[in-house]
This record gives C-alpha cells, sequence and structure tokens, in this order.
C-alpha cells in the first residue's frame, strides 16, 4: 500500500508545482506490518490558500503538457537544466506502480488510450467487485449500456495525460504559512478532469479554489457529464468500501448517463 503513495509522492515533488511531504522511506516492521515515514508538517485546514490551491493545482496537471510542448519545440532534445529535477515526459495513461485508493488497490498498467484506461481499470475493477459480493444485476445490466455510451462522451476533446493526486477530497488538503498541501495521493496520469470529480462530492473546496483552476485549465464542452462519470467510480469505490450505501448514487449516475 505505501509503496504507491511513495511513488505518488515523488512524481508530484518532482513537478515543483505544489508542495507535499517530502516522503522518505517505507519500513518493515515485525508481525508483517508496514510504516511509511515521511516529512513532518505544520499543518491547518485550507482556508486563505485556496485559490492558490486551484492554480498550483492546474499547474500541477499542466506539466507534463508543457514537457510535451518543449520537447517539440526543441526538437526531442530536452535536457537537464541546472537545479532542474529530471522528469521525462509521459505520452499514456497509468502509473509505473500500483496504487491504492482507500485501502483498494488500483492496477495502472499503461495504456494509450484514456477511455480504454479508465473503463478497463477503474469502472470495471470497482464492478467486478459489485458482483462478487453481491451479484448486482441492475448495476450489472447499467455498466453494459453504459460502457456503449461512454466513448460519445470524449467526442472532439483532447486529453494529454496529466499527473493527478488521485484521490483529491478536502481531508487530504491543508495549508501552512507557505500556501497549500497535497498529501495522501493515489497518482496516475490521467485526464485532468478526474481530479475534480471527487472533489466535488464531499465540499472543502471553495469557489476560489475552481475559479482559479479553470482560469487555467477552462472547462471543455462536456465536462458536467464527464464529471459525473469520474465520479462515479468514486461513488463505486465507496459502495465497496462502505457498503449499500453507496448504491444508489452510483446507479443513479449510470441511469442518468445512459438516457
Amino acid at each position: 500500500m505505501f509503496e504507491g503513495e511513495m511513488a505518488s509522492l515523488e512524481a508530484i515533488l518532482k513537478t515543483q508545482t505544489i508542495k507535499v511531504p517530502k516522503p522518505i522511506k517505507v519500513i518493515d516492521l515485525p508481525g508483517g506490518s508496514t510504516a511509511f515515514v515521511m516529512e513532518h508538517l505544520e499543518m491547518r485546514g485550507l482556508n486563505r490558500h485556496s485559490a492558490l490551491l486551484g492554480t498550483q493545482l492546474a499547474d500541477l496537471h499542466l506539466h507534463n503538457q508543457k514537457l510535451g510542448e518543449k520537447l517539440k519545440k526543441e526538437g526531442n532534445t530536452v535536457g537537464k537544466g541546472q537545479g532542474e529535477t529530471e522528469v521525462q515526459f509521459v505520452d499514456q495513461f497509468g502509473f509505473h506502480t500500483v496504487t491504492c485508493c482507500g485501502y483498494l488497490p488500483q492496477v495502472n498498467d499503461w495504456q494509450s488510450d484514456w477511455v480504454s484506461f479508465f473503463t478497463r481499470q477503474r469502472i470495471q475493477p470497482q464492478m467486478d467487485m459489485v458482483e462478487k459480493k453481491s451479484g448486482d444485476r441492475e448495476a450489472r445490466e447499467l455498466w453494459a449500456q453504459l460502457q456503449l455510451k461512454i466513448p460519445s462522451l470524449f467526442c472532439d476533446v483532447e486529453i494529454v495525460p496529466a499527473l493527478l493526486h488521485g484521490d483529491l477530497w478536502g481531508g487530504n488538503v491543508a495549508e501552512d504559512d507557505s500556501g497549500p498541501i497535497i498529501f495522501d495521493p493515489a497518482s496516475f496520469y490521467g485526464h485532468s478532469e478526474y481530479e475534480l470529480a471527487i472533489a466535488g462530492m464531499f465540499g472543502g473546496f471553495s469557489s476560489s479554489f475552481y475559479s482559479a483552476y479553470h482560469s487555467k485549465i477552462p472547462k471543455a464542452a462536456g465536462f458536467e457529464k464527464r464529471l459525473k462519470l469520474y465520479q462515479l467510480f468514486h461513488y463505486m469505490n465507496h459502495w465497496n468500501h462502505f457498503g449499500s450505501g453507496y448504491r444508489g448514487s452510483s446507479l443513479n449516475i449510470m441511469r442518468n448517463l445512459v438516457k
């Protein structure tokens, strides 16, 4: 579990866009348990740095795209400048290791197509868990219909892989005197819109956060429907973590999207 979190923090840290606790080491403890040692930060609840969080999160999401643009401009010879951390441009969706969203592992095998990655490696594993636990027929039937509809939600949308925090709800953001802090990530390279799904589900983010973010990454056509699709993953993940209290929300999203 902690190896994925450590790799996620390392990846975000290398972008130099937004503050995270510096990871130090994963330690194996007697009895088969593990501990994750990281930098201690004096954090408080996000308040006056909400807008700056929006700006810096957008910078994180744009970081890989800008590397790609630089690569093209310099004729595929991007060097490592003095004081820069070497980060390679990533042209696929995924991550180099398994991560966890909650306690459930997420396989992040690389895919060249975002829709394939999202359906196969995000929703399908959640659906498989629901099927195994409860054999929910309505969920299965709705998912069969939705899979056919999903590609139409991405017409004319260009998606450059963006490094994501991956689990950005209000409990995983904070601030100190220097600015915002994000922690407990489950990172991967995906669609930037995915990040805003869980942020909008449980509150904790002010209008200044969204305004600052969208001033750098404006909403593309079809944003609201795709946001619901991405929220479906999180509702299903909660269903599999906490039980059928999240079934209704999961099915409602699927019903609305297949209309």
